[in-house]
């Protein structure tokens, strides 16, 4: 799968109070599914999220666009019956940890969650909290992300520049996050991270180092990203 890799300028996604006609036209299915999943992932929590309506527009280098508030569980069952209503796409941020010597960090998700074993940059659907004078704050967003999944604050790296990868019903935006120390020494302070948690997000954390570290677990928007910043390599 191909992906395009977008340099991003200026992201402009404003709130829209209108509900979704999805979750509003299936709510006792929405609810049933929940629970369900939730029968075998009892850790899932049906909170808050913010997506982003589907005629969003990537202009030059500039994505505009406005987003609404719905309940994970609607996201949940969304994506679990193949993304069947169009007008929408869970558009969010994703920390592009680099360290100092080149390689990239990238989580595997923790058996509880809903994504458990997918491999991808510390990330997570925005809450409304991320919503800041009617816009939606993804640098926000990844900054609280990376923190809650790795221990890494925005004191250990210098946050750079966007990019977003379309992908169908998801929209992913990666922050560059340049670390200055090497990989060895982040991978072992984001494992003392996920060993003194009582919940992590994360099971661990992968160093790469190029396209030989590739693997069938990272969704393709993440390996567009990552042939996309180590080009031939």
């Amino acid at each position: 799968m191909n992906l395009p890799v977008i340099a991003l300028d200026r992201i402009d996604i404003a709130f829209d109070s209108r509900d979704w006609p999805f979750a509003q036209a299936r709510r006792a299915a929405i609810d049933a599914h929940f629970v369900e999943r939730r029968a075998s992932k009892p850790r899932m929590w049906n909170g808050r999220v913010v997506l982003t309506r589907a005629d969003y527009r990537i202009v030059g280098r500039g994505l505009s666009g406005t987003c609404f508030e719905s309940d994970f569980a609607s996201l949940l069952a969304w994506r679990d019956w193949g993304f069947p209503a169009a007008d929408a796409v869970n558009a969010f941020a994703m920390g592009a940890l680099r360290s100092a010597d080149g390689a990239f960090l990238l989580g595997v998700m923790g058996a509880h969650t809903a994504n458990a074993g997918l491999i991808y940059f510390p990330a997570g659907t925005p809450e409304p909290g991320d919503i800041a004078d009617g816009r939606l704050d993804f640098a926000g967003s990844v900054a609280r992300e990376v923190a809650e999944e790795t221990g890494l604050t925005v004191a250990d790296y210098a946050a750079g520049e966007w990019h977003a990868v379309p992908a169908g019903p998801r929209l992913a935006l990666m922050r560059l996050l340049a670390a200055d120390a090497p990989a060895s020494e982040l991978q072992a302070r984001i494992r003392a991270h996920i060993a003194g948690e009582a919940n992590p997000e994360l099971a661990d954390i992968r160093v790469v180092r190029g396209r030989q570290d590739f693997d069938a677990r990272m969704p393709p928007f993440v390996t567009a990203y990552l042939a996309h910043c180590f080009g031939g390599a």
